[in-house]
């Protein structure tokens, strides 16, 4: 009879370490707190020009993007008008990301722990029911 992974046995081990894995994983995802300093004044890129270093904050990328967004409004086949919407749109979801903060939120030792078992202890007993049982003695 195949088992998990089409392999002889290990069902068993499949769902205890499926249950572990996804119980330990949404609590440690659970735990992680994420913040974000972005804001419509806040400096995402530093360009150096005019022998100084220019920071272009988030609301300036706005600017291009708004002019493009009129341009392909205007005439649809524009290519300056979709580069300008599509890479300011592109620069400022990457700008998003890049303000984000995680932090792991105050727990005690115990907590993480039973998390980090639970997560890796399930991946671990996933993965291994997915090899040949076989015969004692036979690898």
């Amino acid at each position: 009879m195949q088992g998990a992974g089409g392999t002889e046995g290990g069902v068993g081990k499949f769902f205890i370490g499926l249950f572990m894995m996804c119980g330990g994983f949404y609590m440690l995802f659970n735990a992680v707190m994420v913040q974000s300093s972005f804001g419509m004044g806040y400096g995402m890129y530093g360009v150096q020009a005019f022998g100084g270093n220019i920071s272009i904050t988030s609301g300036m990328i706005m600017i291009p993007f708004i002019l493009g967004i009129a341009m392909v409004f205007y005439n649809v086949k524009s290519l300056l008008g979709w580069v300008l919407a599509l890479g300011s749109l592109g620069a400022l979801l990457f700008g998003v990301i890049a303000s984000l903060h995680f932090n792991l939120r105050n727990m005690s030792l115990f907590e993480l722990l039973v998390i980090l078992i639970l997560a890796f202890g399930g991946l671990a007993l996933f993965l291994s029911s997915m090899r040949s049982q076989g015969k004692a003695g036979v690898n």
